[in-house]
C-alpha cells in the first residue's frame, strides 16, 4: 500500500516566519505557506514541509541535504548570503570534511536544525 505513497518528509521549527525568511529569501528556495505550514518545494519535487512547533528542539543530526558539484562555491555562496558554516572536530578552516565519504559541509537554520551541502559529481 505504502509502497506507491508519494511520501515527504518533514520538520519543525520554532518560528515559521523566521524559517520563511531563511529557506525563501536566504537560501533562495521556493517556499510556499499554507496552514501555517511552509512547503519547501525541492528540485526533482521532492517537497518537505516545516511546521511550528511550541516545544521545538533542534535536530542533532542532518535533516536536509543539499547535493552541489562545486562544495567550494557552495561554501562561498553561502557565505557571501551571511549564512555560517558550522566547525567540528574534522572539518577544516572552511568547515569542510574531507575525511573520507562525499566532501560535505553543514549549518544551521534560524531554529538550529542542522542541515548539508555535500559535492556530488
Amino acid at each position: 500500500m505504502l509502497r506507491d505513497s508519494n511520501a515527504f518528509s518533514g520538520f519543525s521549527v520554532d518560528d515559521i516566519d523566521a524559517a520563511r525568511a531563511f529557506y525563501s529569501d536566504t537560501l533562495g528556495l521556493d517556499v510556499t505557506l499554507a496552514n501555517e505550514m511552509l512547503t519547501l518545494h525541492l528540485a526533482g519535487g521532492r517537497d518537505t514541509i516545516v511546521y511550528p512547533k511550541v516545544d521545538h528542539v533542534p535536530a542533532t543530526f542532518t535533516i536536509l541535504n543539499f547535493p552541489v558539484s562545486d562544495i567550494e562555491a557552495a561554501v562561498d555562496d553561502l557565505d557571501a548570503r551571511g549564512v555560517a558554516i558550522q566547525h567540528y572536530d574534522y572539518t577544516d578552516q572552511r568547515g569542510i570534511n574531507r575525511r573520507g565519504g562525499p566532501l560535505i559541509a553543514w549549518f544551521k537554520d534560524p531554529a538550529g536544525n542542522v542541515l548539508s551541502v555535500l559535492e556530488q559529481p
